[in-house]
């Protein structure tokens, strides 16, 4: 309920709530307090499968068809308001970025209503402010509140002051959490004046700042782990008189971020975290299955049934499907219709076609080729790759493969489907020297981001037997390499790209386990790893 009244008060501030809920009796009850709640905008329901012509509007080929009249239909986003969207599960990938792009520009304000276990699409997610968890809840803990919004006004905001402090905490927050996404803090930053305004203060406070976080960031939590500590062995020298007052500012700064962290904890419940990422896991492994992740559309691929649509929104008619819906129909429009001529047509006989491809799936082997059993590895990695090439056309299967030794990573292999070029790739892959886990993690990120916009589906597969001890900027650090490696680990958990740990070691590693619960992906220990078995082994984690 704290919620929702900060959600009235700043709408378009919050740009919205992504409440997870099951149609139920306890939904029920919260869209009547929604239904309730006096926002300075319209409420307006949205159907999940909306095209441009409900959100921007359009001609209205209904009354075109049935009166030969052209008239133009307004569309949902003419005007700013507070858009419902009941199954924002379901909300297809070209709706999502639309809303998205409304939201940026402060054009509306969404309540997606998740009811799926799929969660919401990253466009809707990193936008939405804050997260509402209904699945715990009990009609005996639902109570009619009174109307919210009521004697509260936008303009109340404006006297809310908001240092830049207060916004640095925010953000070192964030950051600390794992959230990659700047909007994060800023939409904290908005819940915490909204919450100061409801209290009649003129000045964010800790509790508003605790409140915004626990709101806005808990959700958003990729990791709840507080950085290294300093070496114990770097003695700390005394500060001279002048620089205590600094340090002191420094401790204060520290206090309060560790206040906002345990505010974050309290809003969350204790197994969360375990949950999102075994979440986030089930959709990725779900999307590597197959051939690859399938993709709908009305130009090409394999024909799909069709299915009913709208003039005017691009799609192909299928002219077959369309006629024999209309023609049931036809004695009795021309009854109602005598001076018409022809077959008559309405707009509820329209079908579109359907179609649907599989994009290509990509292979990304990120092989760690440093120490001296690296001639081993690598010589179980070149058989696993060609064993996968062999499967490659009849699964269209491409495979990559990135080498990471030294102080940097190397693509070996860009993307193919060759076995001639892979064997003359993989003549000759070197080896020995550091670990740089993170520049060969980060190597294999921009890989598959690179290849998903060009319409792969790209997998992970991480091999290696020990710790990072080569940071990103090729110093020597285990703790900096550490800390890069984890980091890029989320970039990847949070891009939701899947990914697969396969420890080579002779006994599983507790680094690369919390590496590969960090990027979330599929942890498998392969000691004495034989291309055979590691073949096996991937191709069945790639099937789910």
């Amino acid at each position: 309920m704290l919620a929702l009244e900060l959600f009235a008060l700043d709408p378009v501030g919050l740009a919205g709530l992504w409440v997870r809920a099951r149609s139920g009796p306890v939904r029920d009850r919260f869209l009547q307090h929604v239904r309730a709640v006096r926002f300075p905008l319209p409420l307006v329901k949205i159907p999940p499968g909306s095209d441009d012509a409900v959100l921007y509007g359009g001609f209205d080929w209904s009354s075109a068809l049935s009166d030969g009249r052209l008239m133009e239909r307004p569309g949902l986003l003419s005007r700013p308001s507070v858009l419902l969207l009941p199954m924002a599960e379901q909300c297809a990938a070209g709706l999502s970025a639309r809303l998205g792009q409304a939201l940026d520009r402060g054009d509306c304000a969404v309540i997606a209503l998740d009811e799926g276990e799929d969660g919401l699409s990253g466009a809707l997610s990193d936008r939405l402010g804050i997260y509402i968890d209904l699945e715990g809840v009990s009609w005996r803990d639902c109570t009619l509140a009174p109307r919210l919004g009521e004697g509260l006004k936008h303009p109340i905001l404006e006297s809310v002051r908001l240092t830049g402090q207060d916004l640095e905490h925010l953000t070192v927050l964030a950051a600390r959490l794992g959230i990659p996404s700047l909007r994060a803090p800023l939409l904290a930053a908005r819940a915490a004046r909204a919450h100061a305004g409801i209290q009649g203060r003129t000045e964010v406070c800790e509790e508003d700042l605790a409140v915004g976080a626990g709101l806005v960031l808990a959700h958003r939590a990729l990791s709840l782990e507080v950085p290294p500590d300093e070496p114990e062995d770097q003695p700390t020298p005394e500060p001279e008189a002048a620089d205590r007052p600094a340090q002191d500012r420094d401790i204060e700064d520290l206090s309060q971020q560790e206040l906002l962290l345990e505010a974050v904890k309290a809003a969350l419940p204790r197994d969360v975290l375990e949950r999102l990422a075994s979440e986030r896991a089930a959709r990725r492994a779900k999307g590597a299955a197959g051939s690859g992740a399938a993709r709908h559309g009305n130009r090409r691929g394999r024909p799909l049934p069709s299915r009913p649509g709208q003039l005017g929104s691009g799609a192909r008619i299928d002219l077959i499907s369309t006629l024999r819906a209309a023609a049931p129909w036809q004695r009795m429009r021309k009854a109602l219709s005598p001076g018409r001529d022809g077959i008559l047509f309405r707009a509820s006989d329209i079908r579109i076609k359907r179609y649907e491809e599989k994009s290509d799936r990509l292979l990304i082997f990120a092989v760690d080729a440093s120490g001296s059993a690296a001639a081993s590895r690598l010589a179980e990695a070149k058989g696993a790759v060609e064993l996968l090439l062999a499967e490659a056309y009849a699964r269209r299967d491409h495979v990559a493969l990135i080498a990471f030794r030294r102080q940097e990573a190397e693509l070996l292999l860009p993307p193919t489907r060759s076995l001639v070029q892979t064997k003359r790739r993989l003549a000759a892959l070197p080896g020995g020297g550091g670990t740089p886990m993170a520049a060969g993690l980060q190597a294999a990120a921009a890989l598959a981001e690179l290849e998903r916009l060009r319409g792969m589906t790209p997998t992970i597969a991480v091999l290696s037997d020990g710790r990072a001890n080569i940071a990103l900027d090729g110093s020597a650090d285990r703790a900096a390499a550490r800390s890069d490696a984890i980091h890029i680990a989320r970039r990847i958990a949070h891009a939701g790209t899947a990914a697969l740990m396969i420890d080579t070691a002779p006994r599983p590693q507790p680094a690369l386990q919390e590496l590969s619960a960090q990027m979330g992906a599929w942890y498998l220990p392969l000691p004495r790893a034989q291309s055979q078995r590691l073949s096996q082994q991937i191709s069945s984690a790639m099937a789910g």
